[in-house]
């Protein structure tokens, strides 16, 4: 594989929407060694935040990622965050172009693009990695010493659910980008593939056979309220009893919205620099201020998974938009003992059979865990000191290789969901 020689870093960037300026570009522009040498994005206002915020010339800017590609090599790194079917096709070009690559999740909904992609990779001889940034978190890591230093035993079995909540459902899976699986990719790929991940990495087994039901069950027009208008700002009689009302997620929670001081995710998804003047005109006829039960998404709101691992180990995991907290909870469980973990809290609990539980608090153990539980930060840190060989240990680096295994469970996933539960081999 070959190389980087440099002591400074040239980066990238495809697609500036939800992550690829507000945590990518933002946080590069801050490092010294790191120099952002280009942009590509479609929408001219987030053209204009970039040459803004990263001090760019025009002649750095490009209209999408196409034409970005015409050019020859501009940077040592590409990141790659545009939509999910877009991404191996920009990928297999930057690779013949020579860019090492940093790729959003999920590398593509079709299996066959993934495999594509891992041939394209080994023949270029060019570095690609995943932003499965749950592997470069604190809680995670923690996790990961107490289970390799073996303190509960064997793994024999992880129970472990995913909270998406209402709120970031409504935001992102019925208004949003992802609502469509046509059009993006299935629900328990998009969002889960990071657990699927998390699976294989603290067990260190390999998936075998998958089962999986889940469904549509409540975002659908059936649901809608007597009086409740197609679009949220236009006098919808029901919005006082109603929770996923665009108003409330993007202007008064106190979370979520503008009027309560927020300014991020996910009031800047609906308009680069939000104000409320321009947020309410955004939502007055646009997709995020949609009702929620006549939007045309179609991706399940809950969808179970059962999973046999390499030595019988087993896995049973939940993803539910009907949670109020955005988290994820695991148990782990092994010959002598189990762990159980909350990620939103925060918390790990380590229960060695026949002795005193040990509550061990993950804020004490890192200073910055903003950005996914500081996985987004700590992510970046450890590819860009892998490129240029300040470090050289990869043991939890998200490599395209080590990554396919979780997309293989999604992608088994959705075919046992649409089979009515078949069992299916991987």
């Amino acid at each position: 594989m070959q190389e980087l020689k440099e002591t400074s870093l040239t980066v990238a960037i495809v697609g500036l929407g939800n992550r690829g300026l507000d945590t990518y570009g933002k946080h590069l522009a801050e490092k010294e060694h790191v120099k952002i040498s280009a942009v590509a994005d479609p929408k001219r206002d987030r053209q204009a935040l970039a040459a803004k915020l990263l001090n760019l010339w025009d002649d750095q800017i490009f209209c999408d990622a196409e034409a970005l590609l015409q050019n020859t090599r501009l940077a040592d790194l590409l990141i790659i965050a545009t939509p999910d079917r877009q991404h191996v096709d920009q990928a297999v070009k930057a690779l013949d172009l020579g860019y090492h690559l940093l790729m959003e999740k999920p590398i593509s909904p079709d299996p066959a693009e993934v495999e594509r992609l891992l041939k394209k990779a080994k023949e270029t001889k060019r570095h690609v990695f995943i932003c499965h940034v749950l592997r470069y978190t604190p809680f995670y890591n923690e996790l990961k010493r107490l289970i390799d230093a073996g303190e509960i035993g064997e793994i024999k079995a992880i129970d472990a659910n995913e909270s998406v909540g209402y709120f970031h459902y409504a935001h992102s899976f019925v208004r949003g980008n992802w609502r469509n699986s046509s059009e993006t990719s299935p629900m328990i790929l998009q969002k889960c593939c990071h657990d699927f991940d998390i699976f294989c990495w603290l067990s260190g087994k390999k998936p075998v056979q998958v089962s999986s039901f889940g469904s549509q069950t409540y975002f659908i027009r059936e649901h809608q309220p007597e009086g409740a208008t197609d679009y949220c700002l236009a006098g919808c009689e029901a919005k006082n009893s109603c929770v996923f009302d665009a108003e409330k997620i993007y202007l008064t929670n106190q979370r979520t919205g503008l009027l309560a001081g927020n300014t991020r995710w996910p009031v800047d998804v609906v308009v680069s620099e939000p104000n409320e003047t321009r947020l309410r005109e955004a939502l007055s006829d646009g997709p995020y201020g949609r009702c929620v039960f006549r939007s045309d998404n179609d991706v399940v709101d809950q969808q179970v998974v059962n999973m046999e691992f390499t030595d019988q180990m087993t896995v049973s995991f939940m993803m539910s938009a009907f949670t109020d907290q955005v988290s994820r909870h695991i148990h782990v469980m092994g010959t002598k003992g189990d762990i159980i973990g909350d990620f939103a809290a925060q918390k790990l609990v380590l229960r060695r059979f026949g002795k005193t539980p040990q509550e061990i608090d993950v804020t004490a153990l890192a200073s910055d865990l903003s950005g996914h539980g500081g996985g987004d930060a700590a992510m970046l840190e450890e590819i860009i000191d892998y490129l240029l060989q300040k470090e050289m240990t990869s043991a939890r680096l998200t490599t395209l290789e080590r990554s396919v295994d979780s997309h293989r469970i999604a992608f088994a996933a959705e075919k046992s969901r649409q089979s009515d539960g078949l069992v299916v081999t991987i």
